[in-house]
């Protein structure tokens, strides 16, 4: 598996497996150990997905070694705040069966992410966690997170596709040293983006999917993704993005799909933080 080195020097896979929205634990359980023997290195996971353990199961019963095997899990905002993050880890750490989290992300922009990222450097400096990183961050959230704490944030994962290219975000992460990671890689299909004339015609011309041009494009761009599928035979075909490369006029007619905001969600909208914040993962 390629990997992006984070500024702290460890690894990171180009290609996770994502699991939001797997929340029956044995479908899970066996996507997961699916993924791992179609070659995925990278899961993610978060406590909000109500997951972690059939992951975490998943990981544990594998005869892969653990140090080869990168897992992400996040912070959700009902857990923010100094205490409440360091007992929220503790409590993923548990239902994982894991020893140790490779990378540890704030879920959301919103409720004390302040203390919360005070007591993710300490678990990051503890040795508890080898990288911290925020998601769904934009750059103002993020440059202030990074100039008022001592350690940046390594990762930040934001909704990044064609149809959403979030090329003024990209541009301040780097400026700051972190690294993009696309969640929603695939425009959750919105606008029949499998079917779009422009990645069709590329497609045909390597002898590709649609869904195989897309991460090649977040490849070629520096930007890890965590694509989606319960299918295995879609699992595997989405790691072999590796032999072949996009032409530099191919990127340019890609970037001409962008309609420059989100038909998902608005991250900046009090309406989302108002629905975020009303969500409870636990009493």
């Amino acid at each position: 598996m390629h990997s992006f080195p984070l500024f702290n020097g460890v690894d990171m896979p180009v290609l996770g497996y994502g699991t939001f929205q797997i929340t029956n634990a044995a479908l899970c359980e066996q996507c997961v150990e699916n993924a791992l023997g179609a070659g995925y290195r990278l899961f993610d996971t978060a406590a909000s997905y109500g997951n972690e353990e059939a992951v975490g199961h998943a990981i544990c019963s594998s005869n892969i070694p653990r140090k080869e095997i990168f897992v992400t899990t996040k912070l959700w905002i009902q857990d923010t705040g100094y205490d409440n993050t360091l007992k929220a880890f503790d409590l993923s750490l548990k239902k994982m069966g894991l020893e140790y989290i490779d990378l540890y992300l704030i879920h959301q922009p919103f409720g004390d992410i302040y203390g919360a990222w005070r007591a993710m450097e300490r678990l990051y400096q503890e040795g508890a966690v080898r990288a911290i990183g925020v998601s769904n961050f934009s750059p103002e959230r993020l440059v202030d997170l990074c100039m008022n704490h001592e350690i940046k944030p390594m990762v930040n994962q934001i909704e990044i596709h064609p149809f959403y290219q979030q090329g003024e975000a990209i541009k301040v992460m780097r400026d700051y040293g972190v690294i993009p990671q696309a969640w929603g890689p695939f425009s959750e299909a919105q606008r029949d983006i499998f079917h779009h004339n422009t990645l069709v015609k590329i497609a045909k011309k390597y002898g590709k999917t649609t869904a195989q041009v897309i991460l090649r494009w977040h490849y070629q761009r520096g930007i890890s993704a965590i694509p989606k599928t319960v299918h295995k035979d879609r699992m595997e075909e989405n790691l072999n993005i590796f032999d072949f490369a996009l032409t530099d006029r191919e990127m340019e007619s890609i970037a001409v799909m962008d309609i420059g905001h989100s038909e998902i969600i608005d991250h900046r909208c009090y309406c989302t933080a108002r629905q975020l914040n009303s969500v409870k993962i636990h009493a």
